[in-house]
């Protein structure tokens, strides 16, 4: 671990210029992070559920505050691939992210995450998959 939850907190508020809390990180440990994207109106489509939008969001942030908690602050570690399985309707409330890191090379961080809405968070909504690429060490 190189950051901790309030420090990869700060780091994407930061890198994203964000005027609000757009990100909350619940826990950081080896190979783990848990987050928490607050809910907005906006995120909903019709039918009253969290849209894809709003989910992809959710996971690409989370699998970026992993990789930060575990490489340092390298704010260009850029998305390389993803791919996302709506499992469930998701009800509108914070959408949580559970990022596990799956590998960490020197160039290129392979993880999972999954995602749950407040709402119900028994229920996963979605399944996600994904890989960053990393900068090259000069």
């Amino acid at each position: 671990m190189k950051l901790t939850a309030q420090q990869v907190e700060d780091l994407i508020h930061l890198g994203f210029a964000a005027k609000k809390k757009m990100l909350g990180i619940e826990e950081v440990r080896p190979g783990f992070v848990r987050t928490r994207l607050p809910y907005r109106d906006s995120m909903l489509r019709p039918g009253n559920v969290l849209s894809g939008p709003a989910l992809f969001t959710a996971a690409d942030l989370t699998m970026y505050a992993l990789v930060l908690s575990h490489v340092g602050p390298e704010m260009m570690a850029v998305t390389a691939n993803f791919n996302m399985n709506f499992l469930s309707k998701a009800k509108p409330g914070d959408i949580i992210g559970e990022g596990k890191m799956l590998k960490l090379g020197r160039r290129l961080a392979v993880m999972e995450t999954l995602l749950y809405s407040s709402a119900e968070p028994e229920t996963l909504v979605a399944h996600v998959t994904g890989s960053y690429a990393l900068p090259v060490k000069s």
